[in-house]
């Protein structure tokens, strides 16, 4: 059970569910039903004031914020990149090496894209992002979340802002981490990724 910050008033009530190392969820319903409210909890931003969320038996807020970052992936609908290139956003400005940077673009398929700016990886994105567009901006947080192999992936909206080349890419990207045994959740408004998740989750 959540509520919202500031009062008593319950807006997620009754979700029970568990997905296997490698499962891909996706999580359907109406605007406003609490599907980004239900990720911000998966990944540990918010608290339950009932119940558990738990990953690998543990109870998420046991886990170190640091030790658990390099286990869960995150892509926010709003994509927040910062001052600093192409190469440091992926790696979340850790001393990386440059291998698991491309490697990360790939799995993501914004390798080439990457490739086809004026510096490449060292191409500065500006604050927040602002010399990239929507799109660019929203396949570059995929390969961040990405980046360091993690365990569990959560993807919110990750198509929002992307043409058929980006969805592309995101599809190829899905089956990828799939492929790699990567367990996935992801909130969506459209049906083609449904045909590639194991589980779906239908919200009111």
């Amino acid at each position: 059970t959540s509520v919202l910050p500031g009062t008593r008033t319950p807006f997620l009530k009754g979700i029970n569910f568990a997905l296997e190392p490698g499962q891909t969820l996706a999580i359907i319903g109406p605007s406003g039903s609490g599907k980004s409210s239900l990720i911000r909890h998966i990944v540990g931003v918010w608290p339950a004031v009932n119940g558990t969320v738990r990953i690998d038996g543990a109870e998420i807020a046991h886990w170190d914020a640091e030790q658990i970052g390099r286990h869960v992936g995150y892509l926010p609908q709003e994509v927040r990149l910062f001052a600093g290139t192409i190469a440091e956003n992926i790696s979340r400005f850790q001393s990386g090496e440059s291998e698991q940077v491309v490697k990360a673009a790939k799995m993501a398929g914004v390798h080439d894209m990457i490739l086809r700016l004026p510096g490449g990886y060292e191409t500065q994105v500006g604050d927040n992002g602002q010399q990239l567009s929507g799109g660019q901006r929203q396949r570059i947080g995929l390969a961040r979340a990405i980046y360091g192999m993690p365990r569990l992936v959560v993807l919110d909206e990750p198509n929002s802002n992307l043409d058929s080349d980006g969805e592309t890419a995101l599809f190829e990207a899905i089956k990828a981490m799939k492929a790699a045994g990567i367990t996935i959740v992801l909130v969506t408004h459209k049906t083609n990724l449904l045909a590639i998740s194991d589980r779906v989750l239908i919200m009111r």
